[in-house]
Protein backbone atom coordinates (compact mmCIF):
# COMPACT_ATOMS: atom_id res chain seq x y z
CA UNK A 1 0.00 0.00 0.00
CA UNK A 2 1.52 3.47 -0.70
CA UNK A 3 -1.05 5.31 0.79
CA UNK A 4 -1.92 5.48 4.40
CA UNK A 5 -5.69 5.48 4.28
CA UNK A 6 -6.08 3.09 1.76
CA UNK A 7 -8.76 1.36 3.98
CA UNK A 8 -10.91 0.32 0.94
CA UNK A 9 -8.08 -2.10 0.01
CA UNK A 10 -7.82 -3.74 3.44
CA UNK A 11 -11.48 -4.29 2.86
CA UNK A 12 -11.11 -5.54 -0.24
CA UNK A 13 -8.44 -7.61 0.65
CA UNK A 14 -10.37 -8.71 4.08
CA UNK A 15 -13.30 -9.91 1.64
CA UNK A 16 -11.00 -11.91 -0.84
CA UNK A 17 -9.05 -13.79 2.06
CA UNK A 18 -12.59 -14.30 3.88
CA UNK A 19 -11.27 -12.92 7.39
CA UNK A 20 -12.57 -10.35 9.71
CA UNK A 21 -11.72 -6.80 8.50
CA UNK A 22 -10.13 -4.57 10.70
CA UNK A 23 -12.12 -2.09 13.29
CA UNK A 24 -11.52 0.92 11.22
CA UNK A 25 -13.10 -1.05 8.03
CA UNK A 26 -15.97 -3.16 10.11
CA UNK A 27 -18.26 -0.31 9.46
CA UNK A 28 -17.43 2.11 7.10
CA UNK A 29 -19.33 5.47 7.17
CA UNK A 30 -22.37 5.49 4.33
CA UNK A 31 -21.27 4.94 1.08
CA UNK A 32 -21.23 8.45 -1.18
CA UNK A 33 -23.33 9.30 -3.89
CA UNK A 34 -22.35 8.29 -7.52
CA UNK A 35 -22.04 11.90 -7.88
CA UNK A 36 -19.33 13.50 -5.32
CA UNK A 37 -20.56 16.56 -3.29
CA UNK A 38 -19.39 20.16 -4.57
CA UNK A 39 -16.23 21.34 -2.48
CA UNK A 40 -14.51 17.32 -1.94
CA UNK A 41 -10.97 17.15 -4.09
CA UNK A 42 -10.29 14.02 -5.62
CA UNK A 43 -12.52 12.01 -8.21
CA UNK A 44 -12.58 9.02 -6.45
CA UNK A 45 -14.91 7.44 -3.56
CA UNK A 46 -14.57 9.51 -0.53
CA UNK A 47 -15.86 6.93 1.93
CA UNK A 48 -12.52 5.51 3.02
CA UNK A 49 -10.22 8.81 2.83
CA UNK A 50 -12.72 12.03 2.58
CA UNK A 51 -11.54 14.04 4.71
CA UNK A 52 -8.08 12.81 5.16
CA UNK A 53 -7.27 13.41 1.58
CA UNK A 54 -9.13 17.18 1.75
CA UNK A 55 -7.26 18.21 4.99
CA UNK A 56 -4.21 17.09 2.96
CA UNK A 57 -4.23 19.05 0.14
CA UNK A 58 -5.03 22.09 2.60
CA UNK A 59 -1.95 21.50 4.42
CA UNK A 60 0.09 20.95 1.00
CA UNK A 61 -1.61 24.38 0.00
CA UNK A 62 -0.68 26.05 2.82
CA UNK A 63 2.76 26.11 2.97
CA UNK A 64 3.18 26.75 -0.84
CA UNK A 65 0.95 29.82 -0.39
CA UNK A 66 -2.29 28.26 -2.22
CA UNK A 67 -5.54 29.70 -0.05
CA UNK A 68 -8.10 26.81 -0.83
CA UNK A 69 -11.68 27.68 -2.62
CA UNK A 70 -14.09 28.82 0.83
CA UNK A 71 -16.69 25.89 -0.33
CA UNK A 72 -13.68 23.19 -0.07
CA UNK A 73 -13.60 24.53 3.70
CA UNK A 74 -16.60 24.64 4.64
CA UNK A 75 -17.39 20.88 2.97
CA UNK A 76 -14.46 20.09 5.52
CA UNK A 77 -16.16 21.34 8.71
CA UNK A 78 -19.33 20.44 7.43
CA UNK A 79 -18.43 16.75 7.71
CA UNK A 80 -17.40 16.91 11.63
CA UNK A 81 -19.92 16.10 14.08
CA UNK A 82 -21.42 17.84 17.09
CA UNK A 83 -19.17 15.69 19.51
CA UNK A 84 -15.95 17.26 17.14
CA UNK A 85 -14.83 14.04 16.26
CA UNK A 86 -14.65 13.49 11.80
CA UNK A 87 -15.61 10.51 10.29
CA UNK A 88 -13.46 8.91 7.31
CA UNK A 89 -16.44 10.57 5.38
CA UNK A 90 -19.64 10.80 5.99
CA UNK A 91 -23.31 12.01 4.33
CA UNK A 92 -23.57 15.40 6.17
CA UNK A 93 -27.20 15.73 6.22
CA UNK A 94 -27.95 13.08 8.27
CA UNK A 95 -26.61 13.72 11.92
CA UNK A 96 -23.85 11.81 13.71
CA UNK A 97 -25.12 9.06 16.06
CA UNK A 98 -24.47 5.94 18.41
CA UNK A 99 -23.85 4.31 15.02
CA UNK A 100 -21.09 6.84 13.43
CA UNK A 101 -17.76 5.62 13.58
CA UNK A 102 -15.58 7.93 14.34
CA UNK A 103 -11.79 8.35 12.66
CA UNK A 104 -8.91 10.01 15.34
CA UNK A 105 -6.51 10.20 12.09
CA UNK A 106 -9.43 11.96 10.05
CA UNK A 107 -9.94 13.63 12.79
CA UNK A 108 -6.21 14.80 13.73
CA UNK A 109 -5.84 15.83 10.00
CA UNK A 110 -9.03 18.16 9.53
CA UNK A 111 -7.73 19.42 13.01
CA UNK A 112 -4.06 20.40 11.50
CA UNK A 113 -5.88 21.71 8.06
CA UNK A 114 -8.39 23.98 10.17
CA UNK A 115 -5.54 25.43 12.87
CA UNK A 116 -2.84 25.54 9.58
CA UNK A 117 -5.19 27.37 7.40
CA UNK A 118 -6.24 29.70 10.43
CA UNK A 119 -10.47 29.16 9.86
CA UNK A 120 -13.08 27.75 11.93
CA UNK A 121 -10.50 27.92 15.17
CA UNK A 122 -13.71 26.50 17.11
CA UNK A 123 -14.20 23.83 14.92
CA UNK A 124 -10.54 22.89 15.51
CA UNK A 125 -10.59 23.38 19.42
CA UNK A 126 -13.73 21.03 19.26
CA UNK A 127 -11.74 18.30 17.18
CA UNK A 128 -9.13 18.06 19.72
CA UNK A 129 -10.84 18.25 22.85
CA UNK A 130 -12.62 15.13 21.30
CA UNK A 131 -9.42 13.82 20.32
CA UNK A 132 -8.33 14.41 24.36
CA UNK A 133 -11.29 12.64 25.35
CA UNK A 134 -10.58 9.23 23.14
CA UNK A 135 -6.54 9.05 24.72
CA UNK A 136 -6.11 5.20 25.99
CA UNK A 137 -5.05 4.52 28.78
CA UNK A 138 -1.79 3.86 27.74
CA UNK A 139 -1.66 7.31 26.98
CA UNK A 140 -1.98 6.75 22.96
CA UNK A 141 -4.72 6.56 20.62
CA UNK A 142 -5.94 3.51 18.24
CA UNK A 143 -7.18 4.28 14.43
CA UNK A 144 -10.60 4.29 16.16
CA UNK A 145 -11.44 5.30 19.81
CA UNK A 146 -11.33 2.53 21.77
CA UNK A 147 -9.19 0.43 19.58
CA UNK A 148 -5.48 -0.36 20.58
CA UNK A 149 -3.40 1.96 20.59
CA UNK A 150 -1.14 2.24 17.54
CA UNK A 151 2.44 4.21 16.26
CA UNK A 152 0.39 5.57 13.08
CA UNK A 153 -2.93 7.10 15.10
CA UNK A 154 -0.71 8.15 18.16
CA UNK A 155 2.04 9.78 15.98
CA UNK A 156 -0.87 11.89 13.69
CA UNK A 157 -3.22 12.59 16.87
CA UNK A 158 0.22 14.10 18.47
CA UNK A 159 1.11 16.29 15.87
CA UNK A 160 -2.23 17.67 15.61
CA UNK A 161 -2.73 18.46 18.95
CA UNK A 162 0.73 20.19 19.61
CA UNK A 163 -0.12 22.61 16.19
CA UNK A 164 -3.15 23.01 18.09
CA UNK A 165 -1.45 24.40 21.12
CA UNK A 166 -1.68 21.34 23.20
CA UNK A 167 0.92 20.48 25.80
CA UNK A 168 1.46 17.09 25.13
CA UNK A 169 3.44 15.93 28.29
CA UNK A 170 0.54 17.45 30.16
CA UNK A 171 -1.62 14.85 28.47
CA UNK A 172 -1.69 12.17 31.25
CA UNK A 173 -3.36 9.03 31.47
CA UNK A 174 -4.42 8.07 35.38
CA UNK A 175 -1.16 5.74 35.77
CA UNK A 176 1.16 8.81 34.53
CA UNK A 177 1.21 7.52 31.00
CA UNK A 178 1.91 10.34 28.22
CA UNK A 179 1.28 10.17 24.44
CA UNK A 180 5.02 10.23 24.34
CA UNK A 181 5.03 6.33 26.47
CA UNK A 182 2.95 5.28 24.12
CA UNK A 183 5.30 5.78 21.43
CA UNK A 184 8.10 4.84 23.16
CA UNK A 185 6.81 1.33 23.78
CA UNK A 186 6.65 0.42 20.67
CA UNK A 187 10.41 1.19 19.88
CA UNK A 188 12.87 -1.74 19.19
CA UNK A 189 15.77 -1.18 21.24
CA UNK A 190 19.05 0.08 19.41
CA UNK A 191 21.56 -2.99 19.40
CA UNK A 192 18.74 -5.73 18.14
CA UNK A 193 17.75 -6.25 14.96
CA UNK A 194 16.25 -3.17 13.63
CA UNK A 195 16.96 -1.21 16.68
CA UNK A 196 15.51 1.75 16.61
CA UNK A 197 12.47 1.53 14.87
CA UNK A 198 8.80 1.34 15.51
CA UNK A 199 6.13 -0.97 15.73
CA UNK A 200 2.77 -0.49 14.73
CA UNK A 201 1.31 -2.44 17.50
CA UNK A 202 2.68 -5.34 19.63
CA UNK A 203 2.36 -9.01 17.61
CA UNK A 204 0.23 -11.30 19.53
CA UNK A 205 2.55 -12.57 22.02
CA UNK A 206 3.76 -8.78 22.48
CA UNK A 207 6.96 -8.90 19.99
CA UNK A 208 7.57 -5.86 18.34
CA UNK A 209 8.69 -5.91 14.29
CA UNK A 210 9.65 -3.09 13.00
CA UNK A 211 7.28 -1.16 10.07
CA UNK A 212 8.71 1.33 8.37
CA UNK A 213 5.37 3.55 7.94
CA UNK A 214 5.17 3.58 11.51
CA UNK A 215 8.71 4.32 12.37
CA UNK A 216 8.00 8.05 10.26
CA UNK A 217 5.11 8.83 11.93
CA UNK A 218 6.45 7.54 15.98
CA UNK A 219 9.66 10.11 14.84
CA UNK A 220 7.14 13.32 13.64
CA UNK A 221 5.12 12.52 17.18
CA UNK A 222 7.93 11.70 19.29
CA UNK A 223 9.41 15.76 17.75
CA UNK A 224 5.78 16.95 18.39
CA UNK A 225 5.49 17.67 14.51
CA UNK A 226 2.85 17.78 11.64
CA UNK A 227 2.45 16.29 8.88
CA UNK A 228 4.03 19.30 6.97
CA UNK A 229 7.09 20.56 8.44
CA UNK A 230 9.27 23.27 7.28
CA UNK A 231 12.35 22.86 5.32
CA UNK A 232 14.47 21.73 8.31
CA UNK A 233 18.14 23.59 8.09
CA UNK A 234 19.56 21.68 10.96
CA UNK A 235 22.09 18.58 10.09
CA UNK A 236 23.30 16.28 12.40
CA UNK A 237 24.40 12.57 12.04
CA UNK A 238 22.00 10.48 12.83
CA UNK A 239 22.52 7.92 16.62
CA UNK A 240 20.76 5.15 17.59
CA UNK A 241 20.44 6.08 21.71
CA UNK A 242 20.85 2.59 24.19
CA UNK A 243 18.91 2.55 27.14
CA UNK A 244 15.72 2.51 29.09
CA UNK A 245 15.06 6.13 30.18
CA UNK A 246 15.14 8.06 26.72
CA UNK A 247 13.87 10.77 26.15
CA UNK A 248 10.90 11.65 23.13
CA UNK A 249 13.80 13.12 21.31
CA UNK A 250 16.39 10.48 21.54
CA UNK A 251 13.74 7.80 21.13
CA UNK A 252 12.60 9.81 17.89
CA UNK A 253 16.23 9.93 16.89
CA UNK A 254 16.70 6.57 16.99
CA UNK A 255 13.78 6.15 14.54
CA UNK A 256 15.17 8.42 12.19
CA UNK A 257 18.86 6.68 12.67
CA UNK A 258 16.28 3.49 11.50
CA UNK A 259 15.11 5.17 8.74
CA UNK A 260 18.75 6.49 7.51
CA UNK A 261 19.93 3.27 7.38
CA UNK A 262 17.31 2.18 5.73
CA UNK A 263 17.69 4.14 3.07
CA UNK A 264 21.08 4.40 2.91
CA UNK A 265 20.99 0.60 1.18
CA UNK A 266 17.93 1.90 -1.43
CA UNK A 267 16.55 5.10 -2.10
CA UNK A 268 13.07 3.74 -1.88
CA UNK A 269 11.24 1.71 0.50
CA UNK A 270 9.77 -1.02 -0.94
CA UNK A 271 5.90 -2.40 -0.34
CA UNK A 272 5.24 -5.70 1.96
CA UNK A 273 3.99 -8.43 -0.29
CA UNK A 274 0.10 -8.51 -0.53
CA UNK A 275 -1.33 -11.81 1.71
CA UNK A 276 -1.33 -14.70 -0.78
CA UNK A 277 1.59 -12.87 -3.28
CA UNK A 278 4.59 -13.44 -1.19
CA UNK A 279 6.81 -14.79 -4.52
CA UNK A 280 6.14 -11.58 -6.54
CA UNK A 281 8.65 -8.89 -6.81
CA UNK A 282 8.80 -5.82 -3.85
CA UNK A 283 7.45 -2.75 -5.66
CA UNK A 284 8.52 0.40 -4.56
CA UNK A 285 6.00 2.33 -1.66
CA UNK A 286 6.35 5.96 -2.70
CA UNK A 287 4.04 6.89 0.17
CA UNK A 288 5.98 5.64 2.84
CA UNK A 289 9.15 6.71 0.85
CA UNK A 290 7.80 10.38 0.94
CA UNK A 291 6.95 10.31 4.57
CA UNK A 292 10.28 8.89 5.91
CA UNK A 293 11.91 11.89 3.23
CA UNK A 294 9.51 14.20 6.12
CA UNK A 295 10.64 12.24 9.01
CA UNK A 296 14.19 12.51 8.49
CA UNK A 297 14.07 16.18 7.33
CA UNK A 298 12.40 17.22 10.69
CA UNK A 299 14.58 15.20 12.91
CA UNK A 300 18.18 17.11 11.45
CA UNK A 301 18.73 14.28 8.66
CA UNK A 302 17.97 16.04 5.56
CA UNK A 303 21.11 15.28 3.95
CA UNK A 304 20.32 11.41 4.58
CA UNK A 305 16.94 12.28 2.18
CA UNK A 306 18.39 13.47 -0.76
CA UNK A 307 18.54 10.84 -3.00
CA UNK A 308 15.33 9.53 -1.58
CA UNK A 309 13.80 13.00 -2.52
CA UNK A 310 15.81 12.68 -6.29
CA UNK A 311 14.39 9.24 -6.75
CA UNK A 312 10.80 10.48 -5.67
CA UNK A 313 11.14 13.29 -8.39
CA UNK A 314 11.98 10.87 -11.32
CA UNK A 315 9.40 8.04 -10.55
CA UNK A 316 6.45 8.87 -9.07
CA UNK A 317 4.60 11.30 -11.50
CA UNK A 318 2.17 8.07 -12.02
CA UNK A 319 2.07 7.15 -8.37
CA UNK A 320 0.81 11.02 -7.86
CA UNK A 321 -1.87 11.34 -10.79
CA UNK A 322 -3.23 8.00 -9.75
CA UNK A 323 -3.35 8.47 -6.37
CA UNK A 324 -5.25 12.12 -6.06
CA UNK A 325 -5.03 14.85 -3.86
CA UNK A 326 -3.54 12.61 -0.91
CA UNK A 327 -0.59 11.20 -3.18
CA UNK A 328 0.43 14.77 -4.29
CA UNK A 329 0.50 16.38 -0.90
CA UNK A 330 2.96 13.64 0.36
CA UNK A 331 4.96 14.83 -2.33
CA UNK A 332 4.71 18.71 -1.58
CA UNK A 333 5.57 17.36 2.01
CA UNK A 334 8.42 15.87 1.40
CA UNK A 335 9.90 18.57 -1.61
CA UNK A 336 9.07 21.29 1.01
CA UNK A 337 10.77 19.59 3.78
CA UNK A 338 14.26 18.95 1.48
CA UNK A 339 14.03 22.81 0.03
CA UNK A 340 13.26 20.86 -3.25
CA UNK A 341 10.71 22.85 -5.60
CA UNK A 342 7.36 21.36 -5.40
CA UNK A 343 6.78 23.65 -8.52
CA UNK A 344 9.19 21.84 -10.97
CA UNK A 345 9.68 18.34 -9.13
CA UNK A 346 10.83 16.27 -11.70
CA UNK A 347 9.35 18.39 -14.23
CA UNK A 348 5.82 18.43 -12.72
CA UNK A 349 4.46 21.04 -11.12
CA UNK A 350 2.59 19.45 -8.06
CA UNK A 351 1.01 22.69 -6.74
CA UNK A 352 -0.56 22.93 -10.01
CA UNK A 353 -1.87 19.28 -10.19
CA UNK A 354 -2.70 19.44 -6.77
CA UNK A 355 -5.06 22.26 -7.43
CA UNK A 356 -6.46 21.17 -10.22
CA UNK A 357 -7.86 18.04 -7.84
CA UNK A 358 -10.66 20.14 -6.41
CA UNK A 359 -12.21 23.39 -6.43
CA UNK A 360 -10.42 26.61 -8.17
CA UNK A 361 -8.38 27.92 -5.12
CA UNK A 362 -9.19 31.34 -3.66
CA UNK A 363 -6.14 33.21 -3.92
CA UNK A 364 -2.57 31.79 -4.85
CA UNK A 365 0.99 33.20 -4.37
CA UNK A 366 4.81 32.25 -6.10
CA UNK A 367 7.28 31.83 -3.04
CA UNK A 368 10.40 33.73 -4.19
CA UNK A 369 13.07 32.12 -5.86
CA UNK A 370 15.36 31.91 -2.69
CA UNK A 371 12.51 30.49 -0.24
CA UNK A 372 13.64 32.25 2.70
CA UNK A 373 12.86 35.93 3.73
CA UNK A 374 11.27 37.55 1.01
CA UNK A 375 7.27 38.04 0.47
CA UNK A 376 5.60 35.90 -1.98
CA UNK A 377 4.32 37.67 -5.51
CA UNK A 378 1.51 38.87 -6.12
CA UNK A 379 -1.58 36.12 -6.51
CA UNK A 380 -4.84 35.49 -8.43
CA UNK A 381 -7.95 34.91 -7.15
CA UNK A 382 -10.11 32.51 -8.51
CA UNK A 383 -14.50 32.93 -7.72
CA UNK A 384 -14.49 32.73 -4.24
CA UNK A 385 -12.12 34.80 -2.64
CA UNK A 386 -13.41 34.16 1.05
CA UNK A 387 -10.38 32.91 2.76
CA UNK A 388 -8.49 35.81 1.69
CA UNK A 389 -4.85 36.46 0.69
CA UNK A 390 -3.80 37.93 4.37
CA UNK A 391 -2.83 34.97 5.78
CA UNK A 392 -0.06 34.85 3.35
CA UNK A 393 1.51 38.35 3.77
CA UNK A 394 4.06 38.26 5.88
CA UNK A 395 4.63 34.76 6.54
CA UNK A 396 7.82 32.55 5.96
CA UNK A 397 7.59 28.73 5.11
CA UNK A 398 5.26 26.96 7.80
CA UNK A 399 7.84 25.45 10.35
CA UNK A 400 6.12 22.90 12.22
CA UNK A 401 3.72 20.69 10.98
CA UNK A 402 4.49 17.13 9.88
CA UNK A 403 0.64 12.28 7.49
CA UNK A 404 -0.16 7.74 4.42
CA UNK A 405 -3.25 8.26 2.74
CA UNK A 406 -3.99 4.97 4.46
CA UNK A 407 -4.60 3.22 3.94
CA UNK A 408 -3.58 6.30 1.43
CA UNK A 409 -1.20 8.20 4.42
CA UNK A 410 -1.04 7.55 7.69
CA UNK A 411 -1.02 2.84 6.58
CA UNK A 412 -2.11 0.45 8.88
CA UNK A 413 -0.19 -2.58 7.72
CA UNK A 414 2.52 -4.61 9.07
CA UNK A 415 5.46 -4.01 7.52
CA UNK A 416 8.56 -6.43 8.18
Amino acid sequence: MTVRRSAAALATTAVLLGAAAPVAVAAPSPSPSAELPPGLYGTTDPTYDGVWRQSLAFLAQKIEYVTPSTRAVDWLVGQQCDSGAFTSYRDASEPCDASTVMDTNATAAAVQALVELNQHRDAANNGADWLKSVQNEDGGWGYNPGSPSDANSTGVVIGALARAGVPINELTTADGSTPYTALQALAIPCGEKDGGAFAYQPGKKGELVANLDSSAAAVLGLLGRGMAIGNANAVKDPVCTKGDDLSPEQSAQNGASFLADTLEKSPYLEQPPMPGAEDSAPQPDFGNTADAVVALSASGHKDKAEASVSWLAKNSKTWAQQGGPAATAQLIFAAHATGADARSFGGVDLVKQLNATGPAPAATATPAPTRTGTQPTSGTSSDDSGLGLWWLIGIGLLVGTGIGFLLSMRRKKQQP
